[in-house]
C-alpha cells in the first residue's frame, strides 16, 4: 500500500510555486489544468520523489487550490480505504497517522 501520510506530509513541507509571472499564452490556455488534475500529480509525483513533476504540478494552479486539492484527494482516500476494510474513516485516518485508537 501506498504510504498516503508520508506523501501528504511532503506536500506540506514541499515548496510551491507562487503561479506564473506573464500571462499565458493561447497555447498554455489550451493545457490549463483544474485542481484535482494538479493534487493528483503532485501527490503521485511526492510519492515517486518526482521533482520534475512536483515542480510542474505546482505551477498549475494557485497554492491554495491545489493545497485544497490535496486536501480533497487525502479525504476521498480516507474514505475510500474506510470502506475497503469496512472500518470507520477515523480509525482509517488514525491508523494511517500511526495513533492509537482512540478510546
Amino acid at each position: 500500500m501506498i504510504d498516503i501520510i508520508g506523501s501528504l506530509r511532503k506536500v506540506v513541507a514541499s515548496d510551491r510555486k507562487a503561479g506564473q509571472s506573464a500571462a499565458p499564452s493561447k497555447e498554455d490556455r489550451r493545457k490549463q489544468h483544474n485542481l484535482f488534475e494538479a493534487a493528483a500529480t503532485f501527490v503521485s509525483a511526492s510519492v515517486e520523489e518526482d521533482q520534475a513533476r512536483l515542480d510542474e504540478a505546482s505551477g498549475w494552479v494557485s497554492p491554495e487550490a491545489l493545497s485544497f486539492g490535496v486536501s480533497e484527494l487525502a479525504c476521498r482516500a480516507v474514505i475510500a480505504l474506510a470502506r475497503e476494510r469496512g472500518e470507520s474513516p477515523q480509525t482509517v485516518a488514525r491508523t494511517l497517522l500511526g495513533l492509537p485508537a482512540e478510546r
